[in-house]
């Protein structure tokens, strides 16, 4: 097993959708019951499922060659890490997590010079002692162990320091942000060893390169058509495309095929628009990678 690049998957929160990513990419990874040693389609990888909070130690001491693990618990533990790439998604959407300070709604605290004093509850304990102590204000920091939006309700803390992505949860427990200490999103890092190492190296890149392209791949989908020659213009012209749109004439015929990639985000109207100035049999599909 010693040749084989020793990958840490993120046990908890993270780890259906970096499964997920993973599937997307080229690699399924199935999870057996209670074991934290799932099997990949890879004998080249060995996987360990691994905490996040944990994952920049085990890989900072050689325990692991690589993971995936958050900005946040690096900078948690100052782990002395290579960071191979910044991979944006998560357990809700793909967009950077953010840690925040925040108390509840009628609280007379509005910034954080007026928590001078005050006690704060988070799961983010260093991170959190070190930002206010570099701002010089005196408060007490106590670790959390789950639930800790209720710590301000309760009564047990004045103010909470808490990860969120749509803020929902937050707002549900009658709290406000009064600040933004952080945002984070998942990374891929490796051992500094093991990244000199030339084939785990080669391994880590190919992870890297195949995950990014399956993320970009999310937010496009494949468009193809026929257009009759005399729309042919019209229609190129309201195609974006990453660079050009790719034209092919029928064959025996005064028809082309058009096929382009497009953003989500836009295909429902684009393709009325398309429709309208001529385009025929539209197939929509999904991409898988796109690099």
């Amino acid at each position: 097993m010693t040749d084989k690049l020793k990958l840490g998957i993120p046990k908890g929160s993270l780890q259906k959708s970096t499964i997920e990513l993973f599937k997307r990419s080229g690699w399924k990874i199935n999870v057996n019951g209670r074991s934290y040693f799932p099997d990949i389609n890879d004998d080249s990888i060995h996987c360990t499922l691994c905490r996040a909070q944990e994952m920049g130690l085990y890989v900072e001491n050689g325990t692991l060659d690589a993971g995936l693990t958050g900005k946040d618990w690096i900078a948690e533990y100052k782990s002395d890490v290579h960071v191979v790439s910044d991979l944006i998604y998560s357990k809700v959407s793909a967009r950077p997590a953010r840690w925040v300070v925040a108390v509840a709604s009628d609280s007379p605290i509005q910034t954080l010079e007026d928590l001078a004093g005050k006690k704060i509850a988070t799961e983010l304990v260093n991170y959190t002692r070190r930002f206010f102590a570099e701002k010089g204000i005196d408060v007490t920091i106590e670790y959390s162990w789950g639930a800790t939006e209720g710590k301000v309700v309760s009564g047990l803390a004045d103010a909470i320091v808490e990860i969120t992505e749509t803020e929902s949860t937050i707002k549900a427990h009658g709290l406000r942000i009064i600040y933004e200490m952080m945002q984070t999103n998942t990374q891929l890092i490796a051992n500094h060893n093991a990244w000199t190492d030339e084939k785990k190296r080669k391994k880590i890149e190919q992870i890297s390169l195949l995950m990014k392209g399956a993320l970009v791949a999310e937010k496009l989908v494949g468009l193809k058509m026929n257009v009759p020659e005399n729309k042919l213009d019209p229609v190129v012209e309201l195609l974006p495309s990453l660079n050009a749109p790719t034209v092919a004439k029928l064959y025996h015929s005064e028809w082309y095929s058009v096929e382009t990639v497009v953003s989500s985000d836009t295909v429902r109207d684009l393709i009325p628009v398309l429709m309208e100035n001529g385009a025929e049999g539209i197939i929509e599909y999904p991409l898988n990678k796109v690099i």
